[in-house]
């Protein structure tokens, strides 16, 4: 029987100009040849919101600082299992959208485990997620960001 971690996570749509999304690429410490894309965020704090736990990651991980009201209501929510580092979770995450005219990701604000996990970044479209043999995370990622981007607009 596995027994899981119960974890609350906030995440990131940051999309640019050109409808791109930004993701990283990790890999996992107890699995190193398993490499995906994900987005940016991360686990709450004690007594965080999930939009001020997007905000804070958000900064930390791509040096754009957002307050968390500029986030508004999540676009999606949904519970995950996933091991990572030897630690198998249930994480109940919830997904912001930022639109960025463009943004220059600046990884200063990694912490350990990110410096040594995550392996870069880029911007996706639609189209290049959905044909990517590469893993990303959540797999519906295109269909999901597909139809919140039609919902937002252009930035």
């Amino acid at each position: 029987m596995t027994v899981y971690t119960p974890r609350r996570a906030a995440r990131v749509l940051l999309v640019d100009a050109s409808d791109r999304v930004l993701l990283f690429q990790g890999s996992d410490p107890a699995r190193p040849d398993h490499r995906y894309w994900f987005t940016p965020g991360g686990g709450l704090d004690p007594g965080e919101t999930p939009a001020e736990g997007a905000a804070r990651e958000l900064a930390e991980e791509t040096g754009l600082r957002l307050a968390p009201a500029e986030l508004g209501a999540p676009v999606w929510s949904e519970t995950v299992e996933f091991p990572f580092d030897g630690v198998w979770y249930r994480q109940e995450q919830e997904f912001f959208l930022a639109r960025v005219s463009g943004w220059e990701v600046d990884t200063a604000g990694f912490d350990a485990v990110e410096r040594a996990s995550v392996h870069g970044h880029r911007w996706w479209t639609v189209g290049e997620l959905t044909a990517t043999a590469d893993r990303y995370y959540p797999p519906d990622l295109p269909d999901r960001l597909g139809r919140v981007l039609t919902r937002s607009g252009p930035c």
